[in-house]
């Protein structure tokens, strides 16, 4: 559950980076593992014990670069030496990510001229607004909005939300998601199933492609598949970046959100419906709508360049070390948020009155990825005989600031990604007990759904998609920057028809979660979770690898899926 970027792949494997704890970083703390007793074997109890250690008030929210990253990353690598397990990244098991951490003063306020009548948003209230500049101040004045429907410039759809306006300079709005969910109109992209032009990744992108100054999302629960809570939490506070120079995308001076509230009173006042907008920019041919309104903003920030790490670790195959299946998780999470002028992590801080839980503790999201990956490790170090391919786990960092940890590894390999067979990615395992489905988010991608499907069949159980695609969870995860770069990548997890109560109870089940743990404090470990169903699924996606391990097949993204292109580029591209 997450947001997605992406970066083009570079082949060249990535430096050893300098490895050692910051010299003011507290004694690392990695091991209240160390009176349990691992097994072998896939379990329930091995798979609660990282979850309890990695989501435990000790770690603080294992927000990048705070005191819970170092206790995470050496947790890890403890984990894997204690596996047997070689450095993945030359001879150490970090890669350096360097990131810009941005927080902006949450004193900020939007203030409007609608028809020549001053309006003010509040942060927080009304809206969400940053910079991924670099810059201690950006000011924004008079900018002109533009209503720009969903803001899709789609060639091979015949669609471009731009055509006929000139946006620089200027402030875009835009819906969230696809052109064909909110109208229901299935011959609309892919109806209400997201793709990447949903995702509020790409329009912030595609603004500043256009020369925008700012741009503002109008939020909808439904459009975003989740409430103003979560990008309240998401957007507060300190917020994190690769510099611009590891990235080459562009970047818009300032982007953000508004309420759904917020715009519609905004639109109003213009004299506009925002129902009636939503039915015309879901129409082929709609037409952007300058605003006779103007946006204006002095958005002050505290900037410091620092870094994270990637964890890697590296099991080398008996007959081809050369070739790897990558095992990926994100370890970080939104941290401690104290709620005194300073957050730890990123996200609105519930404060300490009344002693409220300040720790974002992300035990499903995802302590149990990671968890999954960690037992998966223990299961192939075990295993006789030995794979004949290489395995790499790699547990990434800032997946929850837009999946940089990932976008980095992707531009850094530390094996080609034309040596890289597929990646299986772990993220919030469902800890609902057993199921009779296996979710396949992004289902219909790729050659890997097949040998899971051979698999799933041995448990008795049926692949499908999931059940939200409009969701886009497939863009939302970690997995998605190897798909971008053409390397086959599976997102697989148990489904919601429970053995136990069927499809009513898993539904319920995950909207209880999505609606009350997912990026709140409240997502912690519980020793009532039903963990037969995770076990199961870790089975399942072990015996993926498995498999890969021990043959010479090279799987592909299946006919007319957008990433076989790339992967066909890139494996005729020699290794570097």
């Amino acid at each position: 559950m997450a947001a997605a970027l992406v970066l083009s792949a570079c082949n060249k494997p990535a430096e050893t980076p300098d490895a050692k704890a910051p010299a003011d970083a507290p004694a690392a703390t990695p091991g209240t593992a160390a009176d349990h007793a691992f097994d072998g074997a896939i379990n329930a109890a091995d798979f609660a014990q990282h979850v309890k250690v990695l989501a435990s008030d000790e770690f603080e929210g294992r927000a990048p670069g705070s005191v819970g990253e170092e206790k995470t990353v050496q947790y890890l690598e403890a984990q894997f030496k204690r596996l047997g397990l070689k450095p993945g990244n030359g001879d150490s098991y970090f890669q350096t990510v360097p990131m810009v951490e941005t927080t902006a003063d949450e004193t900020t306020s939007l203030k409007l001229d609608v028809k020549g009548q001053p309006r003010e948003l509040k942060f927080g209230n009304d809206m969400v607004v940053g910079t991924r500049t670099g810059q201690a101040e950006v000011k924004l004045e008079a900018s002109d909005l533009v209503f720009v429907g969903y803001g899709v410039n789609a060639p091979e759809q015949k669609w471009n939300d731009y055509a006929g306006v000139d946006v620089k300079g200027k402030t875009v709005v835009i819906l969230v998601n696809d052109p064909g969910f909110h109208s229901q109109d299935a011959t609309l992209f892919e109806g209400r199933r997201m793709t990447y032009y949903g995702r509020w990744t790409y329009k912030f992108e595609e603004a500043a492609r256009q020369g925008a100054a700012a741009a503002l999302i109008v939020h909808d629960d439904a459009g975003a598949s989740y409430g103003w809570d979560v990008v309240k939490n998401s957007w507060s506070g300190a917020q994190f970046d690769l510099p611009a120079k590891d990235d080459p995308e562009p970047r818009l001076p300032v982007q953000g959100w508004i309420t759904g509230d917020s715009a519609r009173k905004l639109l109003g006042d213009l004299g506009q419906n925002l129902d009636e907008l939503y039915k015309a920019a879901g129409k082929r041919g709609f037409k952007a709508i300058p605003l006779q309104a103007k946006a204006s903003v002095d958005l002050k920030s505290k900037i410091s360049e620092k870094s994270s790490r990637n964890v890697i670790a590296r099991l080398d195959g008996a007959k081809r070390p050369d070739e790897a299946i990558v095992y990926m998780a994100h370890w970080d999470h939104l941290g401690n948020h104290t709620g005194e002028g300073g957050h730890e992590g990123h996200g609105a801080g519930e404060g300490k009155a009344g002693g409220a839980d300040t720790i974002y503790n992300g035990a499903i999201d995802n302590a149990s990825g990671v968890a999954g990956i960690l037992e998966i490790a223990e299961a192939f170090s075990k295993q006789t005989p030995p794979p004949d391919r290489s395995l790499l786990f790699v547990s990434v960092t800032l997946e929850e600031s837009g999946l940089l940890g990932s976008k980095y590894y992707v531009a850094h390999p530390t094996v080609p990604l034309n040596k890289t067979v597929a990646v299986i990615n772990l993220d919030a395992m469902p800890i609902i007990g057993k199921a009779k489905d296996f979710t396949v988010v992004g289902y219909g991608s790729s050659e890997l759904e097949d040998i899971l499907k051979t698999i799933a069949d041995g448990q008795g159980r049926v692949l499908h998609a999931e059940a939200t695609p409009q969701d886009g969870f497939y863009f939302r995860s970690d997995h998605f920057n190897f798909a971008k770069a053409g390397v086959p990548a599976l997102y697989a997890k148990g489904g919601d028809d429970l053995l136990e109560g069927g499809t009513e109870a898993g539904q319920k089940a995950q909207v209880d979660y999505r609606d009350h743990r997912y990026h709140k404090p409240a997502d912690q470990f519980d020793p009532n979770w039903k963990l037969d169903g995770v076990v199961q699924d870790l089975d399942a996606l072990y015996s993926v690898g498995k498999v890969l391990a021990g043959n010479e097949q090279w799987p592909n993204w299946y006919e007319g899926n957008a990433f076989r292109a790339a992967h066909d580029k890139l494996m005729a591209a020699p290794a570097k």
